[in-house]
């Protein structure tokens, strides 16, 4: 079966450029020369030197150069009970040429820009019982199937990595971005659960399909980009955007001048 050509993408295009529209400044920006771009860490990580218990935590950043207008990259953290640093596990894509595999595990700092990028903390797990999450990670790691192949679009790429190491660690509960492209790739496969393991979702290779799921709410996938609903934080979910909409605290900010003229 061919993977659908990108004059596919014009059916969507309109709605591509609503979510463009909405992209605030630091959304739209792409790292600049990522040769020199900042790799500094902005604090959401704790300091493993003060933090005896086990950690988890996925992270999303806007892509490198003009990749970081259509997407995000994705990778997670851990740090096993009293570890002295953090692993992070992330696929990238000139790992093929360098190291012959895609999937990358290091020791760099887990909260880092990602090249000038500030990353977005999307879930944080600590405490009893993480030790052995971090065991089902790491297993799930070694079992990725496609260390050997990269596609931005629609996959497998970094996002698809993420979402296949999150199914095996359901406690997570990670809420992927819906321009987290990749993300809803499954091979050869039609059904799994979500990525956040609160529900199901329903693919084919990628670009057509749809997921429903505590965490996730509903999501659509047409030509490999995300449209959907997420009822949790009151927000639609769109390609390029990520996520639009109001949180339960704007909600009451954005009524309470009606609130102080009721009767």
């Amino acid at each position: 079966m061919r993977r659908p050509g990108a004059k596919s993408l014009l059916v969507l295009l309109p709605l591509v450029l609503f979510a463009l529209a909405h992209m605030d400044r630091e959304q739209r920006s792409t790292g600049g020369n990522w040769r020199s771009a900042s790799r500094a860490p902005v604090g959401l990580a704790p300091d493993p030197a003060t933090t005896p218990e086990a950690v988890v935590q996925v992270y999303a950043a806007r892509a490198v150069r003009w990749r970081g207008y259509f997407g995000v990259h994705t990778w997670i953290a851990a740090k096993p009970s009293h570890a002295a640093e953090f692993a992070v596990y992330e696929v990238l894509s000139w790992g093929l040429r360098r190291r012959g595999t895609t999937v990358q595990i290091s020791n760099r700092v887990p909260d880092s820009r990602w090249y000038g990028n500030a990353p977005e903390l999307l879930a944080d797990l600590r405490g009893e019982g993480v030790d052995e999450v971090i065991g089902r990670i790491e297993a799930a790691v070694g079992g990725y199937p496609y260390t050997d192949e990269y596609h931005v679009w629609p996959g497998p790429n970094s996002n698809t990595f993420t979402a296949f190491v999150l199914r095996a660690a359901p406690e997570v509960r990670a809420d992927l971005p819906a321009n987290a492209i990749g993300k809803d790739y499954l091979g050869q496969r039609v059904l799994a659960k979500s990525p956040s393991g609160t529900g199901l979702q329903f693919n084919v290779l990628g670009v057509l399909g749809v997921l429903i799921g505590v965490e996730e709410g509903l999501e659509l996938n047409l030509l490999g980009l995300t449209f959907g609903l997420d009822p949790n934080q009151l927000s639609l979910k769109l390609p390029l955007a990520g996520r639009l909409g109001f949180g339960a605290v704007d909600v009451v900010r954005a009524l309470e001048p009606a609130l102080d003229e009721a009767p």
